[in-house]
């Protein structure tokens, strides 16, 4: 196996954990791992792209460059919602909670640095 495939197969597993542990967004985890699919297994990056969840967001980011409102609103309302109430509810006090957070910001800031489709199609016009 290609360490290219090896390192897309982990990355997919970040961003299926990131689908249910907010504090890791699932977005770029699912653009990385595309890419390294692409450079190593056609079979596997074939299967991504056809895929009904992650098919229309990685064609939109390999024409365009960009990802949707919506896939950015899904990401940080997850994100936010899920990863906000798990720091209120079961994160300790002080370094913990701290740490939390800023992991939460850290993944909302990396979808917020995404160009938007809209903002591409401006830009290409």
């Amino acid at each position: 196996m290609k360490i290219w495939t090896l390192i897309g197969l982990l990355l997919l597993i970040l961003a299926a954990i990131g689908v249910v542990l907010p504090l890791l967004p699932t977005t770029p985890f699912v653009l990385l791992a595309a890419a390294c699919f692409a450079k190593s297994s056609p079979r596997l990056h074939q299967w991504l792209m056809d895929s009904e969840v992650f098919g229309p967001m990685l064609l939109d980011w390999q024409k365009k460059r960009c990802v949707t409102r919506k896939v950015k609103a899904v990401s940080l309302t997850m994100m936010l919602g899920v990863g906000g109430s798990s720091i209120w509810f079961f994160t300790p006090p002080g370094w913990p909670t701290a740490g939390a957070a800023a992991m939460v910001m850290l993944g909302a800031l990396t979808v917020l640095s995404l160009n938007t489709c809209s903002q591409c199609q401006g830009n290409q016009n």
